[in-house]
């Protein structure tokens, strides 16, 4: 009776033994997940990077307007099934359509000087980031990101868009 259970124990420790525990990450590293093939479009842009399952896209718009009188924005919007509204813009100073001649020479003149007292000061960079004073301008669930030049703006676009229309995983570098 005695040495039944001792009998056993002899035949299931080999079973014990040969089970090996489950490999933990080490410090830093990620987990592994289990790859997807959920198409999708991504902006890896200075700002940040913006990441959607085409999927939940619902639209995507381009637009222009002009903000009291003094800058004209030029605004891609990717509305989506979530909560988020991502917003690409540009800006730029609303410029006056001055007469050939003279007049135009003198407000492009005045703009240059404008753009190098903003380079001697330190704030230009200020300009190419997204500024919001709060209360005013706070875009609750709204993430956005700003651009220095219109073309790449408009490539974004046509990027979203091409995506979306496509439904076909796209990656986009911006400047």
């Amino acid at each position: 009776m005695k040495l039944l259970p001792l009998v056993l124990a002899l035949i299931a420790a080999p079973a014990l033994f040969a089970q090996q525990p489950a490999a933990t990450p080490a410090a830093g590293q990620a987990t592994p997940s289990p790859s997807t093939n959920i198409p999708m479009w991504r902006a890896t842009l200075p700002g940040g990077t913006y990441s959607v399952a085409l999927r939940s896209i619902v639209s995507v718009s381009t637009h222009e307007y002009v903000v009291d009188g003094a800058a004209r924005v030029t605004e891609v919007n990717i509305d989506t099934t979530g909560a988020a509204l991502a917003r690409f813009y540009f800006i730029e100073p609303n410029t006056i359509a001055a007469p050939a001649g003279f007049g135009a020479a003198t407000v492009e003149k005045a703009q240059q000087l404008l753009q190098e007292g903003v380079q001697r000061t330190g704030q230009e960079d200020v300009w190419k980031k997204v500024v919001k004073s709060y209360p005013t301008t706070t875009h609750t669930r709204t993430v956005e990101y700003r651009f220095g030049s219109k073309e790449t703006l408009l490539k974004l676009f046509e990027s979203a868009e091409g995506a979306f229309r496509l439904q076909r995983n796209t990656v986009f570098k911006g400047e």
